[in-house]
């Protein structure tokens, strides 16, 4: 029998774009054609299972799945013994509570004794109890945003990401009680083989996030120079320095993440160094 790993991922929506998008640069090639809910990649030892969200964490923490990609905010509210393997960086969003317009609101115990809903219970729960603030929470699985208007509560909690949907349905956001982005969660209980998998799939994804956060980097430098800017750019190990045909100049070629030059790219200039060239890195190993 082959020895292959599942990875349940969500069916739809912007995490599972982003979470297949990451597979895929991670070189493992598969296909998931509308209303497919099973894939086997060709050229890894893994099956994809394209569920609900919110089924993911339980999925994993059973075993039917032994890794899985899904929001923290889901993975806290099921609240699943499963390992938390690594943040991805995709798929960021807030949990927050707003309320109507036109409402002052003074700060959190405007809550108090009043009535929210959302589709996030355990987290709102959680929050309010750690501002001993008591309120009645309606827990309901969608459309949160219309239950003030329709004198279900006066109040809610929902998943926030520009905020332009509370906007339209007359809230305005007044507290963030959660950060939530991607992660990649494991069962606890997985094979040595089946690790040896994921230790596999773990170098592939850490390779193309090292590669998007940083940058190639090249430019002309004169000689006399050159130890300055190698103070700010010293690279992985050290910059390369090659020599230009034009006597008293170097090209110095070196990598670091895009804030690093950012926050040098004056003193850079300054030192003397002309032509800069910032390339995009599909992989990085280290």
């Amino acid at each position: 029998m082959e020895q292959i790993i599942r990875i349940a991922v969500q069916k739809s929506g912007r995490l599972s774009d982003d979470s297949l998008s990451l597979i895929k640069e991670c070189g493992i090639k598969f296909y998931n054609g509308t209303g497919k809910l099973k894939s086997t990649a060709t050229n890894f030892p893994v099956e994809f299972l394209f569920l609900r969200d919110d089924d993911i964490p339980g999925y994993v923490a059973d075993g039917v799945a032994d890794l899985g990609i899904v929001g923290e905010n889901e993975l806290v509210e099921k609240d699943k013994d499963v390992l938390t393997l690594k943040k991805l960086g995709f798929s960021k969003c807030r949990l927050s509570l707003a309320i109507p317009k036109g409402q002052e609101y003074p700060g959190i115990h405007y809550f108090q004794g009043k009535s929210i809903a959302t589709s996030y219970p355990k987290i709102l729960d959680d929050y309010l109890k750690s501002h001993q603030i008591e309120a009645e929470i309606h827990e309901i699985s969608g459309s949160v945003e219309i239950a003030p208007s329709i004198g279900l509560a006066e109040g809610i909690c929902d998943i926030v990401s520009s905020g332009s949907t509370l906007l339209m349905n007359g809230l305005k956001e007044v507290e963030e009680i959660f950060k939530s982005e991607a992660v990649l969660i494991g069962n606890h209980d997985m094979a040595d083989w089946k690790k040896a998998i994921v230790d596999k799939l773990l170098f592939r994804i850490n390779a193309v996030q090292k590669g998007k956060s940083n940058k190639y980097v090249l430019m002309n430098v004169p000689n006399a120079s050159i130890s300055r800017v190698i103070e700010l750019i010293p690279g992985m190990r050290s910059p390369t320095i090659l020599p230009l045909a034009q006597e008293g100049w170097s090209s110095v070629h070196s990598v670091l993440s895009e804030d690093q030059f950012w926050e040098n790219i004056e003193e850079l200039r300054a030192a003397g160094a002309e032509g800069i060239l910032v390339v995009p890195i599909e992989k990085m190993v280290i």
